[in-house]
């Protein structure tokens, strides 16, 4: 089965430190290390996916804006989650599939940090497992883009 819609991974701020940045709270999986595990587990369930990271919360909400109806978004903000309207509204004006991940468990560490802004724009979040918030949540946008692919085959047959 060969699926239309892309998987993009968007890490946000400071996600370029991972493997340096408090390990004992992040890991020490650096970004491309991390990257090369999203990319491995598509190419093994023929998924595109596009990993990205920038610090610069504008350039992320123009990449946002570039999504497409077919899509799926793995969105770890970094901080951004507990400050940014702006990444809740433009989740929501693209109504792309997204799954929000943390490294950390943000409801375990400062009160500041228990409170996504952008969850509610989101089909779920996943929050505490290292590194492998990222690939569970891959695991979940393979699956919802084969069951896209066989509805839209199925409706297709159909008609």
């Amino acid at each position: 089965m060969i699926i239309i819609g892309k998987v993009y991974v968007f890490h946000g701020v400071n996600l370029n430190m991972l493997g340096k940045r408090e390990p004992d709270i992040y890991g020490r999986t650096s970004l491309e290390e991390l990257n090369n595990k999203i990319i491995t587990m598509a190419k093994e369930n023929n998924i595109n996916v596009e990993c990205r990271q920038t610090n610069h919360e504008g350039e992320l909400i123009d990449w946002i804006c570039q999504l497409k109806p077919d899509d799926f978004l793995i969105l770890n903000p970094g901080a951004w989650t507990h400050t940014s309207y702006a990444i809740y509204d433009t989740l929501k004006a693209v109504n792309v599939p997204t799954i929000e991940v943390h490294i950390s468990n943000i409801y375990a560490r400062e009160e500041f940090r228990s409170k996504s802004l952008i969850a509610g724009a989101c089909l779920g979040q996943i929050s505490g497992l290292g590194t492998d918030s990222y690939l569970l949540a891959l695991a979940y946008a393979i699956e919802f883009q084969k069951y896209r692919e066989s509805e839209r085959t199925k409706n297709n047959s159909e008609n």
